[in-house]
């Protein structure tokens, strides 16, 4: 029987490919990296995040391609009360939290905000 062990990537369609660039690597921290044949993607940990340009997707892929159709939650390793600071900072504002919510592996306590295409971002520490 088929059992996955872990995520390796996703892939987010975005109207802007620089612009998400530039945020994912300014406000969350990932690494920026070329593959391929100029593809683009937002490197973290063990995972990426490729990125497809709306209207100009890599094939094959999702049936209905939107950007800001994506709800993505991060757990990070500094305290909450940074990352506010930090999303201050950075001219990003959060539209919820920090509030209380499940993770994969238990109580989490989250902010909530929105990258360029309006995607929800959720960052997290476990409680």
């Amino acid at each position: 029987m088929l059992k996955v062990d872990h995520l390796d990537h996703l892939v987010l369609t975005v109207a802007d490919i620089e612009e998400t660039c530039e945020f994912y690597e300014r406000v969350m921290g990932m690494e920026i990296v070329i593959f391929g044949t100029g593809r683009r993607a937002m490197h973290f940990g063990d995972q990426k995040i490729n990125i497809h340009e709306a209207g100009r997707e890599y094939e094959p892929k999702a049936n209905s391609p939107t950007p800001g159709s994506a709800d993505l939650c991060f757990i990070v390793n500094i305290p909450i009360k940074e990352v506010l600071e930090h999303l201050q900072k950075a001219k990003v504002p959060v539209i919820e939290g920090p509030v209380e919510r499940t993770g994969a592996a238990g109580p989490v306590i989250s902010v909530y905000f929105r990258d360029p295409d309006q995607n929800l971002i959720e960052v997290s520490n476990y409680k």
